[in-house]
């Protein structure tokens, strides 16, 4: 039970956000300008999540999430091949965002769609064997950070990801909430002008990965 009410099932809400079409028939804000293609993993046995922004132009095109440079980088951070990250069993992917959210003006992608935001809670409620949950991306460390009692107000994203460093070692109630930058080539820079990223950074979280899968 969740909250006196039954919890969902994996299956249902697998059928029901494939379904989804509320950002074309009641958006917030202009509507999509394709037509939406959900893009996501859920599993009743994984115990890693990646939560990340919304799946890019390849994934929507794909119909399969990080098939793309961003993916090759993130499955590097997490020292895990294809055969591991698109395991279902052992790897769930719960972006922000569930469809390919458009291009902005400069050519990058939009943020995730607000209307997705629905579904979340009833997805996390769901799959509580989760132990580990990566939140890749700003819009990702705001919805969950604060909902696991870490508040990141007034946080730029690099203090955001070193200060969990301080705390990795806390025990607490429900999964692991840990915060990464959105793995894209563009933050290429960020990476080199933060050393400790993959001196410290990466170390724990393939030691957390490999512990889990």
């Amino acid at each position: 039970m969740d909250n006196g009410r039954t919890r969902p099932s994996v299956d249902a809400l697998r059928r029901d956000i494939r379904a989804c079409r509320i950002c074309r028939d009641q958006p917030i804000g202009p509507p999509l300008e394709r037509e939406p293609n959900p893009v996501f993993v859920l599993s009743d046995t994984a115990r890693i999540c990646i939560a990340g922004q919304a799946p890019g132009n390849l994934a929507d095109r794909s119909g399969r999430p990080f098939t793309d440079p961003s993916g090759v980088r993130l499955r590097a951070w997490m020292g895990v091949g294809e055969d591991v990250f698109y395991d279902a069993s052992r790897v769930a992917i719960v972006p922000m965002g569930f469809c390919f959210p458009g291009t902005d003006p400069k050519g990058g992608d939009q943020p995730p769609r607000a209307e997705c935001r629905q579904w979340h809670p009833s997805v996390f409620a769901a799959m509580p064997q989760l132990d580990l949950i990566l939140a890749v991306g700003r819009a990702a460390q705001t919805w969950h950070l604060p909902r696991s009692g870490v508040s990141i107000s007034g946080q730029s994203m690099t203090q955001t990801v070193h200060a969990w460093l301080d705390r990795k070692d806390e025990v607490g109630d429900g999964p692991v909430i840990l915060p990464l930058p959105h793995p894209s080539w563009r933050n290429s820079g960020w990476i080199l002008r933060n050393p400790w990223f993959e001196e410290m950074f990466l170390p724990e979280l393939r030691r957390r990965i490999a512990a889990l899968v």
